[in-house]
């Protein structure tokens, strides 16, 4: 896939996730993870999800658990 095809679509992804951000700005994020080679032999859109589960994945019981022994609230 030429990258300005995988790029664009990379974009529209990431935009799928943040409605508000400028789109050329995620052009911009998605030109950034095109430039990353794991994540370029990714489809754009398993680019963009892999990219975005920091974010968009909650964290499980047991990280949840580890995060308040590490604060000390356990």
């Amino acid at each position: 896939m030429p990258a300005t095809l995988w790029i664009a679509a990379c974009a529209h992804r990431l935009q799928q996730q943040w409605h508000t951000v400028d789109p050329l700005e995620l052009e911009d994020v998605a030109r950034d993870l095109w430039r990353d080679e794991r994540l370029r032999t990714m489809l754009p859109d398993a680019a963009a999800v892999e990219w975005l589960k920091p974010i968009t994945e909650r964290p499980s019981s047991a990280d949840r658990v580890a995060a308040g022994l590490e604060a000390g609230h356990v």
